[in-house]
């Protein structure tokens, strides 16, 4: 019974077919890829001082596009995603590399509730 939605924040875009693949054999039978741009980044590019975007370019933001992927999921199935993520990423508290999060699934329409 699917009863989350786990929520992957990739920075580190090239890992992107390898963390599918991962998803793929750890038994993910779906997932919703999108391009995100985050706050700091999107800011940047609207500043009039190319100073400050230099600067913050500088200090390990380099990176301009993130991508967001959503899991459907159980919670025994988000564990294994977890553990998917954790193994292509490596340390997520490491800057510019991941976040991961999930929120509880009140409703859901439109998909099979077969894992």
């Amino acid at each position: 019974m699917f009863n989350q939605v786990l929520v992957t924040v990739l920075n580190k875009i090239e890992l992107l077919d390898r963390l599918l693949l991962e998803f793929e054999d750890a038994g993910v039978s779906g997932a919703t890829v999108m391009s995100s741009t985050g706050m700091a980044h999107t800011l940047a590019a609207h500043e009039e001082s190319h100073f400050v975007s230099s600067f913050r370019a500088f200090f390990g933001m380099g990176h301009s596009e993130s991508k967001t992927i959503f899991i459907v999921c159980s919670d025994e199935m988000a564990e294994k995603a977890k553990e998917a993520v954790r193994r292509v990423v490596g340390d997520l508290s490491e800057p510019d590399s991941a976040i991961m999060f999930s929120v509880p699934l009140l409703y859901i329409e439109g998909i099979s509730h077969n894992e």
